[in-house]
């Protein structure tokens, strides 16, 4: 079977003479491309995940707040409720008279 002509043999052989080898140096070309592009991508989803990250942080920040002030509110009702029970008399119970103790 006879292969089909390569069609930059032409400028293979034009351009090996003078030191530039065409095929080496489209080949280096192309790879740059490839891996300037792949930084590139790899670049915007380090950017997209260092945002993501920051706003998990602060989430968790915001939750660690609600936290701290619902057993802050928390605490002042229980020194409430016990201050209230201190400070009101003691009923006595039903169906006794206060007067004859």
């Amino acid at each position: 079977m006879n292969t089909p002509p390569d069609p930059f043999e032409f400028l293979k052989n034009l351009w090996g003479p003078m030191g530039l080898p065409l095929s080496g140096l489209s080949g280096a070309a192309t790879a740059m491309t490839e891996v300037d592009r792949r930084i590139a991508e790899l670049k915007s989803v380090e950017t997209w995940l260092n945002i993501n990250l920051n706003v998990l942080r602060m989430t968790i920040q915001g939750l660690e707040m609600q936290k701290a002030g619902l057993a802050a509110m928390q605490s002042a009702a229980a020194a409430m409720g016990e201050t209230a029970s201190a400070t009101t008399p003691q009923q006595p119970p039903a169906g006794e008279d206060p007067a004859k103790k």
